[in-house]
This record gives structure tokens, C-alpha cells and sequence, in this order.
């Protein structure tokens, strides 16, 4: 098996366990990506929002205090990049302490409308306006760029690019200046975008690395000022909020809660959601420091044996299920209550694991975001992909289709923890979504923009357009 993971086999109530199922139809299958269903209402009521995000450990570097900015505070705008093809955000993040905060109990809404954004005229062509939305995460920096189509909204520019900016967070605590010029090359192409395709309104945010970071709000000044973007650090719960906001259209049908989670690079979030409405209703969350790439530094250099690396996999596994272990005890009781179409809890991942995994599932040759966005695969075939890719040497790995030299360090860790995940919340099928924040961020701003009782707010000192909130 060496050099190559054939797709599993096997069947997922009734459907092909081959190629999985494409979530969407009354008999829950469908051939194309499925395109979200309503518009984020702002008047929808607030969800009871309780979980808590766990700490970095402490050593691992002081984590910036900006990080803990409100959503409502006013952050300029900013843009992203194309990326219309691109798997989901790779997730990497530091090693976890005891939680330290009591659960939080706000009320924030998956859809309101974040009191402090700038709102859009009123005028009639609010439905020709382009809107941007940039997520610069530990790994990677993402751009979008949509208009407003009927309920939904098309893309029109999209951008990617792996920056790694968390690189060597876990060690130094600091941002290196090689991470940040890697990060700033790929801002200046994002700002670039922004200008010619007119951005409307627009709203860019920097997560994990930035908040951990004790030079975070540094190089977020240093940012504004060499390409006029505005980033805002937001917190692991609204970075759990918009995550949600951005895929839970890919949901399956079903009753009772269900799980959405997102591996990211510097940290990872589940989130317990109750559907039902037009946006799920948040029940518990949790955001803990482990990522793709914090827990892949964690971890340091592997021995190329057998032996070595499954005694890596398994600290791996125990770190994340000792990061999770509260909120493990806090849903298990719900899962009797949860069920879908088919026949059991309902789970739906966004991140770069996910969607790696699931092209290998599929066998295919390169990465095709059309075949899996909104595709449903029996979770023992991922957790069958998990293992044998935890065993495999580097340069095997290097030489699957999908992963390559730029996937292949980091793609075990995110295994490991997808694997904690499948514990926490058994489910017999695992959605997947190749979107997330940034949709998030595109269907807030469009909502702001279609409404007209969203809050005024003067601009900023800059006069560039694209400042952000």
C-alpha cells in the first residue's frame, strides 16, 4: 500500500460507500455542489451561545490580547484572493492547557449584524456590489470576492495561497519575520483584487497565530500600512460562529443537534448546533489550541520507523481528546436525541483534512472542489485513510495525488484529530465542506448590505473602501 490509499469500500445507508453521497435531494443524494438555500435573516433570533475556548499552555507564548476584541468593535475592511478550486483551511495549533475560563454564555447571533460594521448604501444596485471577505489563518491566507445572486451569491475572484504564518509560534511564541513576509506577499495580491474588482464592502479577520501571537497586533499595523488592509484578530468564538454561518447549508436533513467542526491550523472548534431554522441555533461549543501545524510542532522531528510513528499518532490522539475531554463529557448525553436521514448523528467537517481525506476516498488524480464540497462519506473510511496515511513514511506520503510536499507534514496531525473528533460525536457518516469563514463572513455583509436597518457607522480614517469591520 505503500505510495498509494486505494478508495474504501463498503456502503453508507444504501448508497454508494465508494464515492460517498452527495447530500441535497429528498433521497439525499445529488450530482452537482449544492448552493445555499435562504439568505442569513438578521432578524432571526439569537442562539444561547455556551462553550469555552481552551488556552495555550503556558510558555507557549502570550497570546495577544487582541485577540479578544469583540465582534462589534469597528475593524477596517480588506479583501481576498482567488481560490475558487482550493481545499478547505489546513488546521495547526499549540499545545492545550486546562481551561481556565468558565463556559461563556452570550447570546450572539449567527446572523446578526455586528453592531459597529459599516452598512452599504441603500441604493438600488446593492445587488451589483462585489463583497470581499480575507480569513489569514495560521496556514493559510484566503481571499473571496462574490455578488449578491437571488438568496445566494456568485463568485466572481478567489484567492489561496499556504503562508504558514504560525510557523515556529509554538516555540518562540512570536510571529517570525519570514512568516510575515510570506503572509504580507499574499496580502498585497489580496489588496490588489480588491481594487480591481471595485469591493464594495468588505471584512478581513487573522485567527489562531495572530491571537497567540506577541507580536500579533504589530504585524497587524504593519499590514494596514503597507497595503491599506484592515485585520481584525477575532476570538475563537466568533471564528466557531462564522464557521458555522459559512457551511451549515451542507447539513443532512435530521432531527435534533448536530456537529460542525473545523480543523484549522492553530486551533481546532466543535460546535453542538440545533436546526431547524433558517440559521442553526448554537447549544455548546469548544475551541481548542491544536492544529495542524501547533500540533505537528508539538510533536518535533519523527524517527522515519514504524514504531516512531505510531507512538507519535498516539500523542497526538491523546493531546486532542485531553483538549476536548470537557466538552466530550458535556455532549455525549445529547446524542441519543440526534438523528438524520440517515439513521444516525449528524457531523459535517470544513477544513483542509476533510477535504485532503476525502479526495483520497474518491481516488482523485488532483483536487476538484466540485466533487467534494457537499459530499457524504462513510466515517470508517476516513478513519481508515486516518491510520494507514499515520503510518506511511514522508515520502509516501509526498507522492500521493492531493497531498504532495506541501500537505504531507501536516496532513497526520490533522488525522489524529478528526480521529478524536469520530469519538466524541460517533456518527456513521461525515459531510463535507470545502467553505467556511469566509462564506460566513460574504453572507453577514450581504445581509448588512440587503438591510436597510443595519447600523451606520462613520469611516475610519482611511478612505480606502475596503476597510473592513
Amino acid at each position: 500500500m505503500a505510495g498509494s490509499i486505494p478508495p474504501a469500500t463498503g456502503q453508507s445507508s444504501g448508497h454508494d460507500g465508494r464515492h460517498g453521497t452527495r447530500f441535497g435531494s429528498k433521497k439525499g443524494q445529488r450530482k452537482k455542489p449544492r448552493k445555499p438555500r435562504g439568505k442569513v435573516r438578521s432578524n432571526s433570533p439569537p442562539p444561547e451561545l455556551v462553550g469555552k475556548a481552551v488556552p495555550p499552555p503556558s510558555g507557549s507564548g502570550g497570546k495577544n490580547t487582541a485577540g479578544n476584541t469583540p465582534r462589534g468593535r469597528a475593524s477596517a475592511r480588506a479583501g481576498t484572493g482567488p481560490e475558487a478550486s482550493a481545499p478547505g483551511k489546513p488546521a495547526f495549533s499549540e499545545r492545550p492547557a486546562p481551561a481556565e475560563s468558565a463556559p461563556l454564555s452570550g447570546r450572539p447571533s449567527l446572523s446578526d449584524h455586528a453592531a459597529g460594521w459599516p452598512a452599504q448604501s441603500r441604493s438600488g444596485t446593492g445587488h451589483r456590489q462585489a463583497y470581499a471577505a480575507i480569513d489569514l489563518g495560521t496556514n493559510n491566507c484566503r481571499l473571496l470576492i462574490a455578488r449578491p445572486s437571488g438568496e445566494h451569491f456568485t463568485v466572481i475572484d478567489a484567492f489561496s495561497r499556504v503562508v504558514r504564518l504560525g510557523e515556529g509560534l509554538a516555540q518562540t511564541g512570536r510571529l517570525s519575520d519570514a512568516a510575515m513576509d510570506r503572509a504580507l506577499a499574499a496580502l498585497h495580491v489580496c489588496a490588489d483584487k480588491l481594487r480591481k474588482r471595485n469591493v464594495h464592502l468588505a471584512r478581513s479577520v487573522a485567527t489562531e497565530a495572530c491571537r497567540r501571537a506577541s507580536n500579533g497586533q504589530a504585524f497587524i499595523d504593519r499590514v494596514l500600512a503597507e497595503t491599506g488592509i484592515h485585520l481584525n484578530i477575532i476570538t475563537a468564538q466568533e471564528e466557531a460562529r462564522l464557521a458555522v454561518l459559512g457551511c451549515h447549508i451542507l447539513l443532512e436533513q435530521g432531527s435534533g443537534p448536530a456537529m460542525i467542526f473545523d480543523i484549522g491550523g492553530g486551533s481546532t472548534e466543535m460546535v453542538l448546533v440545533e436546526t431547524g431554522e433558517t440559521v442553526p441555533r448554537i447549544l455548546d461549543w469548544q475551541s481548542v489550541p491544536w492544529g495542524v501545524v501547533s500540533l505537528t510542532e508539538s510533536i518535533g522531528p519523527i524517527a522515519d520507523d514504524p514504531a516512531a510513528r505510531a507512538a507519535a499518532y498516539a500523542e497526538m490522539r491523546r493531546r486532542v481528546d485531553e483538549g476536548f475531554a470537557e466538552f466530550a463529557q458535556r455532549v455525549t448525553p445529547l446524542r441519543g436525541s440526534a438523528t438524520g436521514d440517515g439513521g444516525g448523528i449528524r457531523l459535517l467537517g470544513t477544513s483542509g483534512t476533510v477535504t485532503t481525506l476525502a479526495s483520497l476516498h474518491l481516488a482523485l488524480p488532483q483536487y476538484d472542489r466540485r466533487a467534494v464540497d457537499g459530499l457524504v462519506v462513510p466515517a470508517e473510511a476516513m478513519r481508515d485513510i486516518s491510520r494507514r496515511l499515520s503510518a506511511m513514511s514522508p515520502a509516501e506520503r509526498v507522492a500521493l495525488p492531493c497531498i504532495g510536499r506541501e500537505r504531507s507534514d501536516l496532513v497526520v496531525a490533522g488525522c489524529a484529530i478528526l480521529e478524536s473528533i469520530l469519538d466524541i460525536w460517533p456518527a456513521r457518516r461525515l459531510g463535507i465542506a470545502d467553505r467556511g469563514i469566509r462564506e460566513g463572513i460574504l453572507r453577514s455583509l450581504m445581509s448588512i448590505g440587503a438591510d436597510p436597518r443595519a447600523p451606520r457607522r462613520p469611516q475610519g480614517p482611511t478612505t480606502n473602501r475596503t476597510e473592513a469591520a
